[in-house]
C-alpha cells in the first residue's frame, strides 16, 4: 500500500492458514497467527486438500499481497502440495519482493532476512534438490537393471502379444467371442478392443479394407508361438479335426 506522498509500501504481515479436510479444525493455527500479531482482517484460510489446485484463500492473498509483505503461516507446509510446490512458491513471491516467515518449523524459516530463518530455507531447497537427483538416479538404475535383465519396463502388459495373435487367428477362422475367450483366457471387453485394431505385418495400422489377400491372411502375420497355440488346440479339439 502506497500512501499520496508515494511513499514506497512499508510491508504487512500477512496470515494464512489451511487444513485438509472441513471436519479439521483452523482453530490451532488462527491462534498462532493472532498470537504472532496478525489480525483476522489480514488473515486468509483454506479447508481443502493440498491435492486439490484450486485454493480460493491463498489465491485472494496472492493477489492482494505486495512487494514488502510478508505471508506468514504456521507451517511451511500448508502453503504447497509437495515441498517442490512450496520451493516455486516462495521463489515467484521473492521475484515479486514478498517474503514467507513459518511460525512453528522445527526451524522456523524466513526468506524475507538474511538470518537463521533464511539459511534454513536454503537448506530446505538444497535437500530438495538432492531428493529430486536421488530419486531421478534411482529411477534410471531400475530401468537399466530390468533392461539388462530383458525384463519389460513401465507398466504390465496385461496380456502377452502372442496370445493376441493367437486370438486374431481364432478370429480369422470364424470362432465367436466367447470360444476365443476361452481358448486364450482374454477377456471378452480385451478382445474386442485387441480384435478391432487388427495390425499385421501386410496393413498398416489405421487402414481398413473388407479383405486381405491370401498371401496377407491372418496365418501370415502370426508368430510361430500363435502358429504352434493353434495346431495344438486342433489336434485336441475334435471338433477342429478333419
Amino acid at each position: 500500500m502506497e500512501s499520496g506522498t508515494g511513499q514506497s509500501h512499508r510491508g504487512l504481515d500477512l496470515g494464512y492458514a489451511r487444513v485438509s479436510t472441513t471436519r479439521q479444525s483452523l482453530e490451532r493455527q488462527l491462534d498462532a497467527l493472532a498470537a504472532a500479531g496478525i489480525p483476522a482482517e489480514r488473515t486468509w484460510a483454506d479447508k481443502k486438500t493440498g491435492a486439490t489446485v484450486d485454493r480460493d484463500g491463498l489465491n485472494q492473498l496472492l493477489g492482494y499481497a505486495r512487494p514488502g509483505d510478508t505471508i506468514v503461516v504456521h507451517t511451511l507446509d500448508r502453503i504447497g502440495r509437495n515441498l517442490r510446490e512450496v520451493l516455486n512458491l516462495v521463489h515467484n513471491l521473492a521475484g515479486r519482493g514478498i517474503g514467507v516467515r513459518s511460525l512453528a518449523d522445527p526451524l522456523p524459516i524466513s526468506t524475507a532476512g538474511e538470518g537463521l530463518g533464511r539459511i534454513a530455507f536454503l537448506l530446505l531447497a538444497l535437500f530438495a534438490e538432492m531428493e529430486r537427483t536421488f530419486t531421478a538416479e534411482r529411477a534410471a538404475h531400475a530401468r537399466a537393471v530390468a533392461e539388462a535383465s530383458n525384463r519389460h519396463v513401465g507398466r504390465p502388459v496385461a496380456h502377452p502379444a502372442d496370445k493376441i495373435e493367437y486370438a486374431r487367428l481364432l478370429k480369422a477362422q470364424g470362432s465367436s467371442l466367447g470360444a476365443i475367450a476361452a481358448k486364450t483366457g482374454i477377456p471378452k471387453t480385451s478382445l474386442h478392443r485387441y480384435l478391432s485394431r487388427q495390425p499385421s505385418a501386410c496393413e498398416p495400422a489405421g487402414t481398413t479394407r473388407p479383405a486381405q489377400p491370401p498371401e496377407c491372411s491372418a496365418h501370415g502375420a502370426l508368430s510361430s508361438i500363435a502358429r504352434q497355440r493353434i495346431r495344438s488346440a486342433h489336434s485336441s479339439d475334435p471338433a477342429g479335426q478333419g
